[in-house]
């Protein structure tokens, strides 16, 4: 019966990353191949290891291997904290179990948040099919795999990683041990190494005076004039607070109103966007919530450009706040706000003094002249 279960996780884990192959033929030209090389890999799965498998189904599990020594197992725990490279126990689904302190240093994301979440949400987008279907390979118990991939937040460094089966025990299934080996230039310092109290102070003093900004440009845009007002404050955050300001206002229909990126081409990309075709503005829309996403899961939250890719994945966001322009509960408009690249992500702080500005923000909108 315990086969049969796992046979059966098995074919869904394939099924579920065959439709995830299927969503990564947007990626560009460029990393095709990997993509290409992941349905291959997969194909050879289903005739090597599945259809085998299948006819063996009568076949017992093997035992779980177990450990009595407690003092072993701690000291195992402590050299894997303490191991120098950067080292992360895995499911087979990505999911990270454990993360050392050199994992920690070298991505810039705490353990504590890490676990829980999926490995590849760290990775660059078009790395990330292609390392769920060689961490499956593994913990298949095809052999050890290497690949290079990316971390999102230093997209132009590559990365080696070597992913090898291990059995803890206690573990009801294989687990995969990631190790993470800078291919290029170390990354430079994140801002999290910086003295807190000095940091804390500096980004308390950043959004103060860009309130205070924005306070300056909502009180001198020509009153009664939506959109002037909109594109006034967005030019006040962008930039110094976000790379890409997106917005979107009408009811109950909204229209893009405009769009801030770091260059007029890639603006021009999302100014004819239908805000409709954008579920995350939809959403923003219906409920009237803000939301702040780190390292987006799902690419096609904010819809696609006119070629087809997923717009996060084109821009390369790696963090995002969508607030809505509210008065008496009615949304008057939407601001979205992208930061992409090594940009450090939004914070808490920053997403309620954002709230604060929107809210101010929907006031100056429906003010009559």
């Amino acid at each position: 019966m315990a086969q049969t279960d796992e046979f059966g996780e098995e074919l869904v884990d394939f099924v579920r990353r065959v439709a995830e192959l299927k969503a990564a033929r947007s990626v560009s030209e460029g990393d095709l191949p990997t993509v290409l090389d992941a349905a291959i890999f997969e194909l050879d799965h289903v005739a090597d290891q599945l259809w085998p498998w299948y006819e063996r189904l009568s076949s017992g599990g093997q035992p779980r291997t177990t450990s009595a020594d407690r003092q072993e197992q701690h000291l195992l725990r402590a050299v894997f904290q303490r191991f120098p490279l950067p080292v992360a126990l895995v499911d087979r689904e990505t999911v990270v179990r454990r993360l050392n302190f050199a994992a920690t240093s070298f991505t810039g994301v705490r353990a504590g948040y890490a676990t829980g979440r999926p490995l590849t949400g760290f990775l660059a987008h078009a790395d990330r099919v292609a390392f769920r279907s060689q961490a499956a390979a593994v913990a298949r118990g095809e052999g050890d795999r290497s690949l290079t991939v990316h971390l999102q937040q230093h997209p132009s460094a590559p990365v080696h990683a070597t992913l090898t089966a291990v059995r803890p025990s206690g573990e009801p299934h294989t687990t995969v041990l990631v190790v993470l080996q800078p291919g290029g230039p170390t990354p430079a310092a994140t801002p999290t190494a910086q003295v807190p109290d000095l940091t804390e102070t500096t980004r308390h003093a950043a959004l103060t005076d860009l309130q205070d900004e924005m306070t300056t440009a909502l009180l001198t845009a020509p009153r009664g004039d939506r959109e002037a007002v909109v594109r006034q404050a967005a030019k006040v955050l962008h930039g110094r607070f976000a790379d890409w300001v997106i917005a979107d206002t009408g009811t109950p229909r909204m229209s893009r109103t405009a769009v801030l990126a770091p260059s007029e081409k890639e603006a021009a990309a999302l100014t004819e966007q239908d805000p409709a075709t954008c579920p995350l503005v939809t959403e923003t829309t219906r409920t009237g919530s803000p939301s702040l996403q780190v390292r987006p899961e799902d690419p096609d939250s904010f819809g696609r450009t006119t070629e087809g890719a997923p717009v996060l994945v084109q821009t390369n966001v790696t963090s995002l706040l969508c607030v809505p322009l509210s008065v008496d509960g009615t949304v008057q408009g939407v601001l979205t706000l992208f930061r992409c690249g090594a940009r450090p992500p939004f914070s808490m702080a920053e997403a309620k003094a954002m709230d604060t500005m929107s809210r101010h923000m929907a006031l100056a909108v429906t003010a009559t002249p």
